[in-house]
């Protein structure tokens, strides 16, 4: 009976093993995989592949940078339930939630750039006051463009959005290029527009907003 109780408690240590080094290879296996996965993308594949195509090199051009930090891709979803939230909240604005940063790699804090989304109120489109430099364009609700930036402000009717057909959901998406030595002009400006154009109809997309919300296919790049 101890021999056998013996072979028996060899035959589990010797199973106990086996699982052990399994483990320990499925967790290196893991590790590697993760060593592998690059924390850096170009701008064509940067906030989930949005710049792909022409417009990654005017990213390129007004941010400077060739590389970036991918930045994941729940950025849309986190900007359409921001702005649904403000909208149930009954206010005249509020917060809503980045689309996506544009930080570089081998930058320091706050030398990137990004899109964001937010709900804006019904004066803040009559309001003369402007960012220094600033200059109003004619797309959208109002459109503004300048060396460090952009901001387009329009409204959506949607079947996602109770009561936007009756009182249509006020969205102001803003672009701003972060830390950049590109210079400061009326091509670059337009480029700040276009990268913030393309944003904005990702969000009127997933939205599903009417008639793209006003907003054209293609860019309108003509200053007031």
């Amino acid at each position: 009976m101890k021999v056998v109780g013996s072979v028996r408690a060899r035959c589990l240590l010797i199973a106990v093993g086996l699982v052990l080094a399994l483990g320990a290879g499925a967790v290196a296996c893991g590790s590697d995989e993760k060593a592998e996965e690059d924390p850096f993308v170009g701008a064509a594949e940067v906030c989930d592949g949005l710049f792909a195509g022409p417009l990654a090199k005017k990213v390129e051009s007004v941010t400077g940078d060739t590389v970036f930090f991918s930045s994941g891709t729940k950025g849309l979803d986190n900007v359409v339930e921001a702005l649904k939230r403000g909208y149930a909240s009954g206010r005249s604005w509020a917060a809503g939630a980045e689309l996506c940063a544009l930080n570089p790699k081998g930058g320091a804090v706050g030398d990137g750039g990004g899109l964001k989304f937010s709900m804006y109120a019904p004066q803040d489109v009559d309001d003369p006051r402007m960012s220094d430099g600033s200059e109003l364009y004619t797309m959208g609700k109002r459109s503004e463009a300048r060396g460090g930036g952009a901001s387009l402000y329009f409204e959506c009717v949607s079947p996602q959005v109770k009561g936007s057909s009756e009182n249509p959901l006020r969205i102001y998406g803003s672009f701003g290029r972060g830390k950049s030595d590109a210079p400061d002009t009326r091509e670059s400006r337009d480029a700040n527009l276009e990268i913030l154009h393309a944003a904005s109809l990702a969000v009127v997309k997933k939205l599903d907003c009417e008639n793209n919300a006003g907003l054209p296919n293609t860019p309108v790049l003509a200053p007031k």
